[in-house]
Formats: structure tokens, sequence, C-alpha cells
């Protein structure tokens, strides 16, 4: 309890004295989780929604591999991701291992299938005869689409939500990819681990609660921009 105490005190006095090290790591872990974010979701959305629209040979198949996507443990991502990156990988030649790049591919590998895999279970809840009446009044089968996954907006919401928080509290990928480089590769998750392992706890409980308060604080922005308004039961 007292760690805990300390670490918010301490919280409090880290944001207050605007430390320049405490700023570039909170800022490089929003940038690099906004990305993959923004790629994750300009993929997995279309996808997603176009796997529950289209009824096509071999969907059961799609559907069951995406929804394994949900649930591929980071580490092995980030090994995959090492692995296709190192020296002897076929993607070597890019030089992108230890790099921000390389924790982008990994944070996206991760957070796609959830967004892809959310929405395409809120458009499949749908009432199948809705697309039928859109059609009937007139509209092209883009304007359908579309209709449709503004119904199912709510799903489409969660699916960012969810895709954002597995990539901002996300550690174990990023830290294999990226190496935990200070001043270029440290994000928050990382910084927490480093200074758990020196025995720094308030100050990991401190950079701790940053983290809860930035995911909340960006997830209710996402709730903003996607909604216009606060979702209610």
């Amino acid at each position: 309890m007292r760690d805990i105490i300390n670490g918010f005190i301490q919280a409090i006095e880290l944001i207050f004295r605007a430390d320049p090290t405490l700023y570039q790591i909170v800022v490089r872990s929003l940038a690099l989780s906004g990305v993959s974010l923004f790629i994750s979701a300009l993929i997995g959305i279309p996808l997603g929604a176009w796997i529950g629209f289209k009824k096509f040979a071999g969907r059961g198949l799609v559907t069951v591999i995406l929804y394994t996507g949900m649930g591929l443990p980071p580490v092995v991502v980030g090994l995959i991701v090492y692995l296709m990156l190192s020296r002897t990988g076929p993607f070597g030649n890019l030089g992108w291992l230890f790099t921000l790049k390389a924790m982008i591919v990994a944070q996206v590998i991760i957070s796609f299938p959830l967004v892809a895999g959310f929405t395409m279970a809120a458009v499949m809840g749908l009432d199948p005869q809705l697309s039928q009446q859109i059609r009937a009044l007139g509209a092209t089968p883009w304007q359908t689409a579309l209709t449709m996954l503004r119904e199912a907006r709510t799903g489409v919401i969660v699916s960012v939500v969810a895709g954002f928080g597995a990539i901002i509290s996300e550690v174990g990928s990023v830290m294999m990819v990226g190496g935990n480089i200070a001043g270029r590769t440290r994000v928050l998750t990382t910084a927490i681990v480093l200074e758990t392992q020196k025995g720094n706890f308030d100050l990991a409980m401190a950079l701790g609660i940053i983290l809860l308060g930035l995911t909340f604080i960006a997830n209710t922005l996402i709730l903003w921009m996607q909604e216009g308004r606060f979702v209610r039961k």
C-alpha cells in the first residue's frame, strides 16, 4: 500500500515537474500506439465488415483464423517479427529491427485481428433483413455497406477500443523488437519493466499510474471521435 501511495505522489510530481525524459516517453508511447491503431483500423474495419457482410466459400475458415489471431500471444508475435527483421531474416535488409518501425509492425499484428474480429461480429449480429430493406429503398451496395456499418457502430467502437487497449499496454513484443533503447524506443510499458527490475518501485508505480491515466483519456477521445458523444445504454 505504501508503494502505491508513494507512486501516486511521485506521478503527480513527475507530471508537474515537466520532466523532459518522461514527456518524451509519453509522447513516443502515444505516437506509437496511435499510428499502430490507425493502420489496424484502416485495414481491420473494412475487412471485418466485408467478412461480416459477404457470404463466400471458406468464410468459416477465415473466421476461425481471425479469431485465432485475436488470441495471439504478444511474445510470439515479437519473436516472429524479430526473426523476420533480423539480419538473417527475409526483411533484414530493411534495417528496422530495434526501431519504432519494428514496434509498429508488432503492434499492428497484435491489434489488427481484434479490430477486424469485433467489427465482423458486430456486423454479423445485425438483422439479416436490414440490408434487404436498405436495398429496397434504392441504395447502392456501397451505401448499403456504409449504412450497415453505421448501425453496427457500437461494435466498431468496441473493436477500436479493444485494439488500442491491447497495444498501449503491450510490453513483450515491443521490448523484443524495439530493444527498450533510451531516447529511441523506450515507451511507458518497457520503462515500467526496467524500473521494476532496478528496484525503483515508486517510479515504476508512478509510470503505471500515468499509463492508466493516458489510457483512460485516449479511450475517452476514441469514443468521442467515433460516436460524437458518449455511448449510453
